[in-house]
């Protein structure tokens, strides 16, 4: 028989709750966005009375905003450590989802800054990692969606995932990160030519890669800007942006396979933004295919909200999802 102290924090609202092998014994909130250090003492207190003996403690690790999520998190491994008893921690969009009854569907936390923090669920089990994104680009997406206002993390629920979660979940997007390591960035030139068009036929091959040719006409031309990356002299990727009357489109941004997931990508789209920006464009455009959900993120999470959907754009039944983030 074992009894579980619950805690979250990660919205606006704190709650608590005891729990006994799955029945809920008590459980208590508060709604105030600043008050958490304030209430959590007290309303855990209040659940002391009822019940005194706790086994465990169980908190929402988030994600959520920085201050009051700590009060959580502080206070529930205190509580842990100087009762010397285990303390675990959970996803605080899982307990939010453990209420919902449908197939699929989107459960999201306010962020600020005009931003959500969210996870996509499928028949019960999350299928993304919480992520940030634009509150205009979560709201784009075709599944229903149920914020905070319509749901809060319960802290009952926090017991229905197994989870050992020993970090908060900070995901919020970075102002600043630092370059990959080892790798130069710098234009694209005539030089580069063969090794970039090698590049793409072998990581676009049946899909229509450009030519020799084409990479030539593209770095001549005033109003496009490429670049390339270069790991001990060698290139590895490249991408390229264009010009298109009051906004810019970027054409390609492409690492060597091998290398990916290293920040190459990021420091690609972090380049070309900065020079759209220069270029005083309303804003920037791009394309991703369909299904290349491992893009999305990064796009999603530098303020690309999608627009709509391109038939075969890569060519037969290969569509492409425009994109599009606002610089003014």
């Amino acid at each position: 028989m074992t009894i579980s102290l619950a805690i979250d924090t990660s919205t606006s609202r704190t709650t608590v709750a005891l729990v006994q092998d799955g029945e809920i014994l008590a459980a208590l909130h508060h709604d105030d966005p600043i008050a958490h250090g304030e209430v959590l003492p007290r309303l855990v207190s209040e659940l002391l009375q009822t019940n005194n003996s706790i086994d465990e403690v169980v908190i929402g690790m988030g994600p959520g905003p920085f201050t009051g999520l700590r009060v959580g998190i502080v206070f529930g491994q205190s509580f842990a450590y100087a009762r010397n008893i285990p303390w675990r921690g959970t996803c605080s969009l899982d307990s939010m989802a453990a209420q919902i009854m449908e197939s699929q569907f989107i459960v999201a936390i306010d962020a600020r800054r005009k931003e959500l923090f969210w996870a996509e669920y499928k028949d019960g089990v999350r299928i993304t990692e919480p992520q940030v994104a634009l509150t205009k680009v979560v709201e784009s997406f075709t599944v229903p969606i149920y914020r905070e206002t319509d749901i809060y993390p319960s802290a009952a629920h926090l017991l229905r995932s197994n989870a050992d979660i020993r970090e908060p979940i900070y995901i919020r997007r970075p102002d600043a990160y630092p370059a990959p390591a080892g790798v130069t960035f710098r234009a694209m030139n005539s030089m580069d030519l063969v090794t970039v068009s090698s590049l793409e036929k072998s990581i676009y091959a049946g899909e229509d890669p450009w030519s020799i040719e084409q990479f030539k006409e593209e770095i001549a031309a005033k109003d496009r800007y490429y670049l390339v990356a270069e790991k001990e002299g060698v290139v590895i990727g490249y991408c390229g942006v264009m010009m298109a009357g009051d906004v810019a489109d970027i054409l390609t941004i492409t690492v060597d396979p091998r290398l990916r997931r290293h920040g190459i990508g990021r420091e690609f789209l972090k380049r070309l933004i900065d020079w759209a920006r220069t270029k005083k464009v309303e804003a920037l455009m791009l394309e991703v295919r369909v299904g290349n959900d491992a893009a999305l993120p990064l796009y999603t999470s530098n303020g690309f909200y999608p627009l709509n959907i391109r038939k075969d754009y890569y060519g037969p039944g290969l569509d492409a999802r425009v994109m599009r983030k606002d610089l003014r």
